[in-house]
This record gives C-alpha cells, sequence and structure tokens, in this order.
C-alpha cells in the first residue's frame, strides 16, 4: 500500500517529509522488536520517511536507560538498507544515557554522537532541543549545535517544549552570531490541547519560516474515540487520558470528532490527524503505532479533505 500524498517541506531545511511523522516513543516499550519492524516496514511501504525518535525513549520503562527506540530505528536501518530514504529526527536534554538533564554544550556534543552510534548512522537530519534550559546560557547552547552543523553531524536543528519568547530570542542570537538557527519547533498540540501553540508560539513560527511537527496528535490516545465520558481509562497512557474523559469540553469536541469521522466513513483518529494538516502552522503531526493495521489508518489521513463545515464543528 503506497499512500501517494505530497511531501511537505521542512520549513528551511530544504528537506521534504510525509505529512504524517511516525512517532517513535513506542519502540522498545509496547513495540518489541519484532512490532517495530513491522511498524516500521509498513510505514515505509505507505511512502513513509519521516522517523522521530528520542534519547531519552523508553527510560521510564522497568529496566530501560533510554535510548532503546534509537538502537530499534538503527537496527531497522541497518536490516533494510534504507538510511538514505529516510528522514531521522532525535533530541537531546532530558537525560539520556549517560546524561543528566540539560542542554550544556557537552550534553549537547556527547548526547549527538552516542545517538549517532546507536542509529548506526553517520549524520542526523534533525537534532532537537528536547526542552529548554534556562540554566544553560543559549549561547553555548546554540554554539554546541551549530558546531553539529559545521561538522557535518547534523543537518538542521530544532526546539521542542519552547515558548514563543524563548524561541524568538533563540532566533535572534543565531541571527546575529552567525549560527545554525532552529528550523523546526516540536510543541504539544491537538483538538483538546491547543494552548501551546495558538497564539503567540505559531506566529513566532510562522513569522521566521518555522516548521511545526507537533507531538501527542491524539491527545495520548482520547481521540482515537476508543474512550467514552465517565469511564477509566486503562493501559500504558491512562493518566493522560483520563484528564480529557473529565473535562467536558474535550468531551464534546471528542463527540464532534465523531460525528465528522462518520461523515467521512473515516475513524476519529484520522480526522483529528487530519484537522491539523489543515492548519497553516502545522507541517506534520507526529502519531506512534504498534502494528501494521495501526500504520495503515493513521496515513490514511493525509488524504482526507475536511470542509469549512466539518472544520467549524472540529473547532466549536
Amino acid at each position: 500500500m503506497t499512500i501517494n500524498a505530497s511531501r511537505r517541506r521542512l520549513g528551511r531545511t530544504g528537506i521534504d517529509v510525509f505529512p504524517l511523522n511516525l512517532g517513535g516513543n513506542v519502540f522498545g516499550w509496547s513495540a518489541d522488536r519484532d512490532a517495530t519492524f513491522a511498524v516500521l516496514d509498513a510505514y515505509r511501504e505507505a511512502g513513509g520517511n519521516f522517523i522521530d525518535t528520542a534519547d531519552v525513549y523508553n527510560k521510564w520503562v522497568p529496566g530501560h536507560v533510554g535510548g532503546e527506540s534509537e538502537s530499534l530505528i538503527g537496527a531497522w536501518l541497518a536490516s533494510r538498507r534504507c538510511r538514505d530514504e529516510m528522514v531521522i529526527a532525535t533530541k537531546v536534554g532530558m537525560g539520556g544515557p549517560g546524561l543528566t538533564a540539560g542542554l550544556s554544550g557537552d550534553h549537547v556534543a556527547r548526547g549527538a554522537e552516542a545517538s549517532l552510534a546507536r542509529l548506526g548512522v553517520d549524520h542526523l537530519d534533525l537534532f532537537y532541543a528536547h526542552r529548554d534550559d534556562p540554566g544553560t546560557p543559549l549561547e553555548e547552547t546554540l554554539r554546541a549545535f551549530d558546531a553539529l552543523v559545521r561538522a557535518g553531524k547534523v543537518r538542521a536543528i530544532g526546539a521542542s517544549n519552547y515558548t514563543a519568547a524563548r524561541l524568538q530570542q533563540a532566533l535572534d542570537h543565531s541571527s546575529a552570531n552567525g549560527l545554525a538557527t532552529f528550523a523546526v519547533v516540536q510543541p504539544e498540540y491537538n483538538l483538546v490541547s491547543r494552548g501551546t501553540l495558538e497564539g503567540e508560539l505559531a506566529a513566532v513560527c510562522t513569522a521566521n519560516g518555522l516548521a511545526v511537527c507537533t507531538y501527542f496528535a491524539l491527545a495520548s490516545g482520547f481521540l482515537t474515540g476508543k474512550y467514552s465520558a465517565g469511564g477509566t481509562a486503562t493501559g500504558a497512557r491512562a493518566s493522560g487520558v483520563q484528564k480529557f474523559l473529565a473535562d467536558p469540553v474535550a468531551v464534546a469536541r471528542l463527540e464532534s470528532l465523531r460525528a465528522v469521522a462518520a461523515k467521512h466513513s473515516a475513524t476519529p483518529a484520522q480526522v483529528a490527524l487530519a484537522w491539523q494538516l489543515h492548519q497553516p502552522f502545522v507541517t506534520t503531526p507526529i502519531a506512534s503505532a504498534t502494528s501494521p493495521a495501526q500504520v495503515r489508518e493513521l496515513v490514511a489521513s493525509v488524504q482526507l479533505r475536511l470542509n469549512s463545515d466539518d472544520l467549524a464543528r472540529l473547532d466549536g
């Protein structure tokens, strides 16, 4: 199955990516090696080329130290010999193997080298600061990223979990000092969690031509439609879902999502992702899958066209 979806340009990077960014946080957690390979195979078969991970994935799993996701992706890339087809994004700053949290120059440099080794690649297509580190001068962090770009170890850099003000400060500093500059932003964003991106952060991204790749695009599974108001969430992401089940506004929006999905003979997850792709400031949403069937469902969202009535209903 190949989805003939047009690629989207990743901001100023010159990199073209599939409109759905495959999340790698589940690899080594709820998807073991065989499931991970099957998911990646299905995504590639559908035309997907954009994989998101981080050095800290899946440190939260008992017995893990982080880096498990990167290692599995690296093993798959080697097995399938498809490195040149794929755009690989990873992150540093939240405490990967052998590192504490933070964005000191040493952390950024060591984190990059460790990620390169686990992924088995000679460069990272996109390297994010996983979250802001107010305790480290921006100058130090940005010079460390710049050194990686100049060395050819990183093609483009991005900022995850930055405020609008801090992002603009970083952009201004890079511009004034001739340093590699953030080209991609990764914020939380979905139909029921919109405040982080909409408004000031989206305005900064638009004004500076930055790509936006959103995480928690399905609100930890709430927007898949498998939960109902008053119910109790179970599973690995139960806490993330339960807060939405207790929120009348979120529940009402979920019902609108179900209605639009029924109209299009689609699933709620497909509509939730398609809604993001209709937002002018979103480049790609990130969604994860644990089976090829889930991959096929999610990638079909890139072909779903919503009209103004659909969008108004979802925004209501």
